[in-house]
């Protein structure tokens, strides 16, 4: 851990996070609890096929109430930061724009990688606080060899948060700390248990923060209705890889690459979604084994572990989240793009997810699957 005078706690109102804060408080630490208020659960409720009320999701009031009730236990200031309008310019409308456009996002990467991490460390540092620490689980060490700043997996792997960080920046990294890297989820609540934090069982939050139920079709209906605007006709053609038509559908945002249910077709074998293409309104569908790709290009890439790739280099790639990482060679093809050649061809590569490079525990980098 860096010499650091004052360190911000970035608190979700969750156990990891207040663990984090009641470990660090108890080594001595100076700290500051901060919480980024991004997005109102009650706004939508009700409205389009949305819950009435909704639980266990992140960044709700009720998780506000928690990480505050922590900081006045342990005895520390605590400040929330309200990042709503923000939130929804760079997340939740690009969210809704990629599905309209075909495209499957994931808005926590695009959280953490152009919002919370930011915009913690400035308010931090308005603070008068030198780093951050929050309750992700991964790694951050420097590496005196190549001089750079490193991400790594964590001791846990089950709760590797590390897909999600890839777009994390040298000078970002320099200034966070991950406490809880070297512990696996058990021990953290064990932890919370003995420093006497009453959310020590709280069960973790699930899914999209402001999609309840994960049900995204609702929410974009309910959220465009909310905005005053109509859900555009995205409807169009249902075909086979070859061309041929098989029949309509009613929007490309109702299907995501490896869909295989709700495709209003029957045939003799089961059939996939395999390509959405958003300017041609239309719906790709074949048998699984068209489901497999060799390659993939990512885009706007943000590298770690390197400061560039003067040539091929071979590493290991999530393609998901909870997808088993697969070896393949990367090369920079353009200025912002890569190129990956996978060993074996990998199902369902999906426009609009993260690939993330692994060399062993360490992030390489990562880029959009475009």
């Amino acid at each position: 851990m860096p010499n650091t005078k004052t360190i911000a706690v970035a608190m979700s109102g969750g156990v990891d996070s207040s663990t984090v804060a009641a470990i660090l408080h108890a080594e001595g630490h100076s700290l500051i609890g901060l919480t980024m208020q991004l997005w109102n659960q009650r706004r939508l409720a009700g409205k389009a096929g949305m819950p009435e009320a909704v639980h266990g999701r992140c960044c709700s009031l009720d998780d506000v109430y928690d990480a505050r009730r922590v900081a006045e236990a342990i005895g520390i200031p605590y400040y929330v930061v309200n990042h709503e309008d923000r939130f929804e310019k760079e997340v939740v409308r690009p969210f809704v724009e990629e599905y309209l456009s075909g495209r499957t996002p994931i808005p926590c990467s695009l959280c953490n990688n152009h919002l919370k991490f930011d915009q913690l460390l400035t308010v931090a540092h308005q603070v008068g606080a030198d780093a951050i620490a929050t309750g992700h689980y991964a790694r951050v060490e420097f590496d005196d060899g190549i001089a750079r700043w490193l991400l790594k997996r964590p001791a846990d792997v089950a709760k590797d948060q590390t897909y999600f960080l890839f777009g994390l920046t040298q000078e970002q990294l320099s200034h966070t700390l991950f406490p809880l890297g070297n512990m696996t989820k058990p021990q953290v609540r064990e932890l919370a248990r003995q420093h006497g934090l009453a959310l020590a069982e709280k069960p973790d939050s699930q899914e999209i923060c402001f999609v309840p139920g994960g049900d995204y079709k609702n929410f974009i209906d309910a959220y465009l209705a909310e905005q005053g605007d109509r859900l555009p006709d995205t409807a169009g053609e249902l075909v086979t890889t070859n061309g041929e038509v098989l029949g309509e559908h009613s929007g490309i945002h109702n299907f995501t690459v490896g869909q295989r249910k709700g495709l209003g077709v029957a045939t003799g074998s089961p059939l996939y979604v395999i390509e959405i293409k958003g300017d041609k309104r239309q719906v790709v569908v074949g048998g699984q084994e068209n489901l497999y790709s060799q390659t993939l290009r990512a885009k706007r890439i943000n590298l770690i572990s390197v400061a560039k790739l003067d040539e091929p280099l071979r590493v290991s790639i999530k393609i998901r989240h909870r997808h088993e990482p697969a070896s393949a060679v990367i090369e920079q093809i353009s200025q912002d793009e890569i190129l990956a050649t996978f060993d074996q061809p990998q199902r369902a590569v999906t426009p609009g997810q993260a690939a993330v490079f692994y060399d062993s525990d360490i992030v390489v980098g990562g880029g959009w699957i475009s």
